[in-house]
């Protein structure tokens, strides 16, 4: 299929997911959308699972290595500050405005468009999956978590969030800690008690001031903020109990597991993670598919903001149409030029691994 169809059938996609609410964790009707267009388009074995949508490419072999194509189809709510319709879809100055359309709209419609280009080709040096998933706003366990034992092996992926078309090679991770420092409750009139806060006050020193010894070429330090605190029940009553939530951003240098183990070697306060699963990502400079992109003069930088590409444990690449600094904007938008670019660009990176192997 031609560029110039394939990106006036993504535009015209694109406006109907736009028109489609599709708030994470209620998003069926988009996913209805995406499955009935790949079916119009050709594709034999288009699949879903809750409101995943995914597919093979059609000559698909399973001796050859497997890249993954993913991006997703969730929002958030609209912005309070919306002064269009979010979900209007209306195109003006070149602009298409509405709820997604950046992200990651843009980026899923593209990437389906590549997946298309390819679908057919029987000579190809690697399979393609397309896989446009759910709840990538709230990170949830119905997403592409879910989907990921279904696929099979994967080699690599590219996840499809706004990036401007340049190559974001590592996330940042997330792990947010509750922590309790223990004290005894006491009169507060009375030399009596052992106050949590004083204790508290200590660890929160050592978060504040503790820098760990590996640091990101791309990001620097692991960064540590604590957020919240919590303690006491009355003037008079030294606290038995002082609890804070510590906001860590966890570079490509430790996993997460490793943060957290290292802090509870100096800390005195009971430490639990609410969850390890979001975890840094990084892919070298000397992969195969950032070598591609830098062969069409695409620019290598790390992303601070996280995406489903933590939770994947295969290498993965982040790229996509659009501008991080629009996503969950008001009258969020993506330029038309921009999906041009980006499906192009998706294909030109890809022609070169996949004919070029």
């Amino acid at each position: 299929m031609p560029h110039e169809k394939l990106y006036s059938n993504a535009v015209e996609l694109l406006k109907k997911l736009i028109a489609t609410p599709s708030v994470s964790r209620d998003e069926a009707a988009t996913a209805a959308i995406l499955e009935q267009f790949l079916r119009d388009s050709g594709v034999l074995d288009v699949q879903r699972l809750h409101n995943n949508v995914w597919a093979r490419n059609r000559h698909f072999d399973p001796a050859k290595p497997t890249i993954l194509l993913n991006s997703h189809h969730d929002t958030v709510k609209p912005n309070p500050g919306y002064t269009r319709n979010p979900f209007a879809a209306d195109i003006e100055n070149g602009k298409l405005y509405g709820l997604g359309s950046n992200d990651a709209g843009a980026s899923a419609v593209s990437l389906m468009a590549a997946f298309l280009h390819f679908y057919e080709a029987s000579d190809l040096c690697y399979n393609l999956i397309i896989a446009i998933t759910a709840e990538e706003e709230v990170g949830g366990a119905n997403g592409i978590e879910s989907l990921l034992p279904h696929l099979g092996k994967i080699d690599f992926a590219i996840v499809g969030e706004p990036t401007g078309m340049q190559m974001a090679i590592a996330e940042r991770g997330l792990v947010v800690l509750d922590c309790v420092a223990l004290g005894k409750s006491g009169h507060a009139a009375r030399n009596e008690g052992d106050n949590a806060i004083y204790k508290a006050m200590k660890d929160i020193e050592w978060f504040r001031t503790f820098r760990f010894p590996k640091e990101s070429d791309l990001f620097g330090p692991v960064k540590m903020s604590v957020t919240m605190i919590s303690a006491g029940s009355q003037h008079n009553v030294i606290p038995a109990e002082c609890k804070f939530t510590v906001d860590i951003r966890v570079t490509d240098r430790y996993s997460n597991e490793e943060v957290v183990e290292e802090i509870r070697q100096h800390v005195t306060c009971d430490v639990t993670p609410r969850s390890t699963r979001l975890k840094p990502s990084y892919i070298s400079p000397d992969h195969p598919v950032v070598q591609a992109g830098a062969s069409l003069g695409l620019t290598t930088f790390g992303s601070p903001t996280t995406s489903d590409q933590s939770l994947l444990p295969m290498t993965s690449l982040k790229i996509g149409p659009g501008e991080s600094a629009r996503s969950h904007s008001a009258d969020e938008y993506v330029e038309l030029r921009e999906i041009e670019q980006g499906i192009a660009t998706y294909i030109a990176m890809l022609s070169k691994i996949l004919q070029n192997a």
